[in-house]
C-alpha cells in the first residue's frame, strides 16, 4: 500500500483554498476523502470499504501521512458520514465496546455534523473517532478508521507530538481535525 504522498506545502495549500480564513493551531489532524478516488476501486467515485482517503498529522515542525477511510464501511440508511469541514472536539481517549477497548483520538469535546444516508444532516455527539481500521473491512460506522499496519504508528505519533506540544497533560487538550473532500 502507497503511503500518501501529498507534501506539506500541498497540503497547507489545499486547505488554505477550502477555508480561506483558518488558523491552524500547533497541532493539526487533516483528512482528505476520496485522495485516492482516481487510482482505487471504481474510476472517479469516492468508494466505501477500502483504505482509499487519507489523514497526515502536522505540526510546525513535523509533517506525517496516513492510509485511511474516511467513510462508513457500508451504504446503510441513517448510518453517519462525517460532513467536511473543521471539527475542534476531539481528545485522546478510549474507542470501542465491552470487548475491544483502545487508545484512539475520539469526538468527545463538541459536536459534529454528518450526512446520513437517506436521511439527510445531524449535528450532535456521535462518537464520529479516529481509530484502527480492520483488514477484511475497514471498521467503520462513521468513523475515520486508519490502516490497521499504520495504526501503531498514527496513534504514537500522535501522542509523541502532542506531548511535545501541550505538555504532560496533553490528552486533556481539545484537537482539531479537519475534512477536506477531494
Amino acid at each position: 500500500m502507497n503511503i500518501p504522498q501529498l507534501t506539506r506545502a500541498e497540503l497547507i495549500a489545499l486547505v488554505n483554498k477550502k477555508h480561506p480564513d483558518f488558523n491552524a493551531p500547533d497541532f493539526l489532524i487533516i483528512g482528505i476523502r476520496g485522495y485516492y478516488k482516481n487510482s482505487m476501486g471504481k474510476p472517479n467515485v469516492n468508494d466505501r470499504s477500502i483504505y482509499d482517503d487519507a489523514i497526515f498529522l502536522m505540526t510546525d515542525n513535523e509533517f506525517h501521512s496516513f492510509n485511511a477511510n474516511c467513510d462508513p464501511s457500508k451504504y446503510h440508511t441513517g448510518i453517519a458520514n462525517l460532513k467536511p469541514g473543521i471539527w475542534p472536539c476531539y481528545k485522546f481517549d478510549i474507542h470501542g465496546g465491552k470487548s475491544a477497548q483502545y487508545p484512539a483520538i475520539c469526538q468527545r469535546a463538541g459536536k459534529v455534523t454528518v450526512i446520513r444516508d437517506g436521511k439527510g444532516e445531524d449535528t450532535g455527539m456521535f462518537g464520529i473517532n479516529i481509530h484502527k481500521g480492520g483488514y477484511k473491512g475497514t471498521s467503520s460506522e462513521g468513523c475515520q478508521t486508519i490502516h490497521p499496519d499504520q495504526w501503531q504508528r498514527f496513534i504514537n505519533t500522535a501522542n509523541r507530538l502532542c506531548e511535545g506540544i501541550y505538555g504532560k497533560n496533553y490528552k486533556k487538550e481539545v484537537l482539531t481535525y479537519v475534512l477536506i473532500e477531494n
